[in-house]
């Protein structure tokens, strides 16, 4: 029964990986880009927010440098044509993007007036943040929502962005869609139960071995 309980266990959390996924964002909101201004610089870039709120994603492929702002206007990342990407230790932004609600402390060295002290962090043309202009940062549900089962708009906002050096800027919406927007557990959590309950059944018929007597013998665990 002891192996049993494992292969359940191990099954189980297998079959609820959309369940698990949800909590790296908030499933009450949908964040949305819907443009890049100007157009003529939208050709081979591409901005998505991912998992509901949770964080951008920027691939450049335009063949120019890509520089995303940070909070105060500050350089806080710089794809560049080669797909070079590079963060810029200095800009408060940086550090403030690593917690949801930007509850850490900054080090002396954040300052968004200095000049850029560039990172290498990766080398395919994408770069990928938690951005705070594209969330909700207070706790509950926004005073703009006055009937939570009701889709309604939160706010618009504005990432500012730099491609071959001409500024530019994506913007987006986020949306409250409501508390029914979450993916439900029960019909998970019955759909796995069933599957294992068939599996066990199954596991149980393979060990059990005809008597002499045609019949079923013991099981043999």
């Amino acid at each position: 029964m002891k192996r049993i309980t494992g292969i359940l266990s191990v099954l189980i959390l297998a079959l609820v990986p959309t369940v698990a996924s949800a909590h790296q964002g908030n499933a009450d909101y949908r964040s949305e880009i819907s443009s890049i201004r100007p157009a003529s610089v939208a050709d081979g870039l591409s901005v998505e927010v991912v998992n509901f709120d949770d964080h951008v994603r920027l691939v450049n492929d335009t063949g120019k440098d890509v520089v995303v702002k940070g909070y105060d206007g500050e350089p806080l990342a710089r794809i560049s044509a080669d797909g070079t990407v590079e963060v810029n230790l200095n800009s408060p932004a940086y550090y403030l993007n690593e917690d949801r609600f930007a509850d850490v402390e900054t080090p002396s060295r954040a300052d968004a007036g200095a000049a850029p002290d560039w990172k290498v962090i990766g080398d395919n043309g994408t770069y990928e943040w938690h951005d705070h202009r594209s969330h909700y940062m207070g706790e509950g549900v926004p005073p703009q929502v006055g009937d939570e089962s009701k889709e309604t708009t939160v706010f618009d906002y504005v990432i500012p962005i730099e491609v071959g050096g001409k500024p530019a800027k994506v913007s987006g919406t986020l949306t409250w869609v409501g508390n029914d927007s979450k993916p439900p557990v029960i019909p998970f959590v019955i759909l796995g139960l069933a599957i294992v309950a068939a599996i066990w059944f199954a596991i149980r018929r393979r060990r059990r071995g005809p008597d002499p007597d045609g019949k079923d013998g013991e099981e043999a665990w």
